[in-house]
């Protein structure tokens, strides 16, 4: 359903009393005949443009409404919502670990990050914070600077893609698939992994991981200058994002903007550093910004800080090669699941050994084990709101618990969802060639936003 108004009396998007003029569109899908027709009878020289869902140019379902005069673009608004799935209600009809199945799934070039915040806050709400033991934390650590590289290296793959580069796109993808590689000999898959969890995490490295992770690194030391020389100078690249989509820090303050767009004023601003978590105090890194504030400013940052989360994945490697055998879930029976299984010769099941060993075991703890599977932990009453450094920036989980097994409120701090709001400044004034361009440098993941 769309509606016009006759903006002299009244304005669903002005402030009480605030002087209009023009007509004003509200969309809400399907509705572009009708937008369209009525915009004809204007008989002025603006057009409006429906840029999405389903353009090749936008990051996923992102829908944009352009009004435009020739080239120019003099309004521009964001329609969300047609990736919707409801996750953070759905969490609430899920016990406490089975949630880091919902949130994993939103951010889905990110999962690792949703579940850390995730399991961050129950840890803060149940109170077990400092006994979770170094090795799982390490290990979050590990995947969330491995995850923060493939996210990067996709914003500038298909950054590259929308104004043609495309060996920018190949390479991109290629180096992303090393990373990818690593997470599933890990986790087990390659994204949407549910492998962090309250009290540390699913499973122990395997026993060439270390091996593997070494190989990766050195892939990436290999691999991650060709960006440089590709982009850094190139003529073409610099003059499309060069000045585009620019967002001054008192813009950024104003808006709750954070992350890349944030640094790219040059303002360092980084959880990991000013509120540290997981032991980022104790690793040694610094926080690339960029002076320019605008499109190329961002890449620039996010290209140096896939260098500054390979230098914490190194002493993460060699943090945990002194950590062989050491537990990765918490000692309490009551909320930890397990997390040193055996497997089965099919690299699937439960193996012979560990079935004996749980089976063993008295009845009692058998049907313990059962009820903390199937019914789930308590959690204390209480509130948790506890924000890290995704690569899009602040992410944050607010979770309420009832004291019951299960979420009775879950609510993300989606760095995308707040990055929007600069569409409309970023783009107006501006081409409709640098539309892409300027909504690109955001980096926004529909999945994050449409919650």
């Amino acid at each position: 359903m769309s509606t016009t108004h006759d903006t002299r009396t009244s304005d669903p998007f002005g402030a009480t009393g605030e002087p209009v003029e023009g007509a004003v569109y509200t969309a809400s899908g399907q509705d572009w005949t009708e937008i369209a027709d009525r915009q004809a009878e204007r008989g002025d020289e603006r057009i409006v443009v429906n840029m999405g869902p389903q353009h090749p140019s936008t990051h996923g379902v992102l829908r944009l409404i352009l009004e435009m005069e020739g080239e120019s673009v003099l309004e521009a608004r964001c329609g969300i919502g047609y990736l919707h799935t409801g996750i953070e209600k759905n969490m609430e009809f899920r016990n406490w670990t089975q949630g880091v199945t919902f949130c994993t799934r939103m951010d889905y070039l990110a999962p690792i990050f949703q579940e850390v915040a995730y399991c961050l806050s129950v840890e803060r709400l149940l109170g077990i914070e400092e006994q979770v033991p170094e090795k799982a934390t390490t290990m979050r650590v590990l995947l969330m600077e491995l995850n923060r590289i493939s996210s990067h290296l996709v914003c500038i793959a298909t950054g590259g893609m929308e104004i043609g580069a495309l060996t920018v796109m190949t390479i991109g993808f290629r180096d992303r698939e090393m990373i990818l590689d690593a997470f599933e000999l890990i986790t087990g898959l390659r994204m949407n992994h549910a492998f962090v969890r309250p009290g540390g995490v699913a499973n122990d490295l395997p026993d060439n991981a270390i091996a593997k992770l070494r190989d990766t690194v050195a892939w990436l030391k290999k691999h991650l200058p060709e960006y440089a020389s590709f982009c850094n100078a190139n003529p073409i690249f610099l003059r499309r994002l060069s000045g585009v989509g620019h967002m001054d820090l008192a813009g950024c303050m104003a808006l709750g903007l954070t992350g890349p767009v944030l640094r790219s004023t040059g303002y360092d601003w980084d959880l990991r550093k000013k509120q540290p978590y997981c032991g980022y105090e104790t690793y040694d890194f610094d926080v690339p910004t960029w002076d320019t504030a605008d499109a190329y400013g961002r890449f620039r940052v996010r290209q140096d800080e896939m260098w500054q989360s390979l230098r914490i994945v190194e002493q993460c490697i060699e943090r945990l090669e002194g950590m062989v055998g050491q537990p990765v879930m918490v000692a309490d029976s009551k909320i930890a699941w397990p997390a040193q299984l055996s497997i089965g010769p099919d690299g699937m099941g439960n193996s012979n050994e560990h079935i004996k060993h749980i089976m063993g075991e008295s009845m009692e703890a058998l049907i313990h084990h059962f009820k903390l599977v199937t019914e789930g932990f308590r959690v204390p009453t209480g509130q948790a709101y506890v924000p890290i450094e995704h690569p899009r920036g602040e992410l944050g989980a607010h979770l309420v618990s009832d004291g019951g097994t299960r979420p009775y409120r879950a609510h993300f701090r989606d760095p995308s969802f707040a990055n929007l709001q600069a569409m409309p400044i970023l783009c107006e004034g501006g081409m409709i060639s640098d539309v892409v361009v300027a909504v690109a440098s955001l980096d926004p993941v529909m999945g994050g936003v449409d919650r």
